[in-house]
C-alpha cells in the first residue's frame, strides 16, 4: 500500500482471527533487529503460559497474549496481538522533555533514539504501559509502526507476516469503519461480547481522543490487559491541584479561626 503524508495510518487487530502463531512477533523482531526476551536463548519459553515473551517492552513491540478463560464447558483460549496504540493524544509525547517523541507525517508516534536521554518520563505517562526503558542502552523504545517501511511505501512487517489477516494496516478512518462492521457481524452471529476497542467509548477515553491502533475484541478489555476507560495522567493534575488548594485554604481558615479564638 502506498502511503500518503498527511493521512493517519494505523492497525486494526482482530482477536477473533488470531491463531497465536506469533508470526507478527517474529517479523517485528527480525525487521527491527530486536533480541529475544529469554537471555541466551530466544526460543525458550518464559514460564508464563505458552509464551516466549511476557508483555510489550523495550525489545518486544508486538506481543501475542494467550489468555485462558473458564467457560461452562471447560476452558477457552483468547488470543490478541497487542501493540502500541499510537494515541491521537499521546501521553508519552506530552511528557517527553527533550522532543525525542514525535508525531510523524503518517499520524504515528515515534521515539527518536538519537535524542532520547532515557529520563523515563514517558513510561508512567502512557495509560497502556507501552514505552519501556531498555536495560542495555538506557533508552526508551516501542513500536514505530515500521516508520522506515512506511516511508518506503511498504506495509508494516507484522501486518505483512500475519497469515490470517488478523492484523490489518491502512488509513485509520477506513480501519475504524471496518472494525465497526466486523463487530456488528460478530454480534449478529451471537458473539455479544464483541466490541471495537479504540474509539471514544472504549479505549480512546480520558482525553486520549481515540487510538490509531484499534482492536476487535471477543471478550472484556481487562481479559487482554487493556483498561476499558484509560485516562491521560495529565488529566489528573487539575483535580489534584484543586484538592491541594482546597486543603490549603481549609488549613488557612482553621488557623485564622484559631488565632481569633485566642484574641
Amino acid at each position: 500500500m502506498a502511503t500518503v503524508a498527511g493521512t493517519a495510518y494505523g492497525f486494526l487487530t482482530d482477536a477473533t482471527l488470531c491463531i497465536g502463531c506469533k508470526a507478527c512477533e517474529v517479523a517485528c523482531k527480525q525487521w527491527n533487529q530486536l533480541p529475544g526476551d529469554v537471555p541466551g536463548d530466544a526460543l525458550s519459553l518464559t514460564g508464563f503460559s505458552y509464551d516466549n515473551t511476557v508483555d510489550l517492552g523495550a525489545t518486544t513491540w508486538r506481543h501475542v497474549a494467550f489468555v485462558e478463560r473458564p467457560t461452562p464447558v471447560g476452558v477457552a483460549w483468547l488470543m490478541l496481538s497487542d501493540v502500541c496504540k499510537h494515541c491521537v493524544h499521546a501521553g508519552c509525547l506530552d511528557a517527553c522533555p527533550t522532543g525525542a517523541i514525535i508525531r510523524t507525517e503518517f499520524g504515528t508516534v515515534v521515539i527518536q533514539d538519537n535524542i532520547c536521554n532515557g529520563c523515563g518520563y514517558c513510561v508512567p505517562a502512557c495509560p497502556f504501559g507501552v514505552p519501556q526503558l531498555d536495560r542495555h542502552d538506557g533508552g526508551s523504545h516501542k513500536c514505530t509502526l515500521c516508520y522506515d517501511r512506511l516511508r518506503g511505501g511498504l506495509t508494516p512487517a507484522c501486518a505483512t507476516a500475519c497469515p490470517t489477516a488478523s492484523i490489518r494496516f491502512g488509513p485509520v478512518d477506513e480501519l475504524r469503519e471496518l472494525g465497526r462492521e466486523r463487530v456488528a457481524t460478530l454480534q449478529a452471529s451471537g458473539l455479544k461480547e464483541a466490541s471495537l476497542y479504540g474509539d471514544d467509548d472504549l479505549g480512546g477515553t480520558g482525553g486520549i481522543g481515540g487510538l490509531n491502533a484499534m482492536f476487535v475484541l471477543n471478550g472484556p478489555p481487562d481479559a487482554f490487559n487493556l483498561p476499558a476507560k484509560p485516562r491521560l495522567p495529565r488529566r489528573n493534575i487539575l483535580p489534584a491541584a484543586a484538592a491541594t488548594l482546597a486543603t490549603a485554604v481549609g488549613l488557612g481558615l482553621a488557623a485564622l479561626a484559631s488565632l481569633r479564638s485566642r484574641a
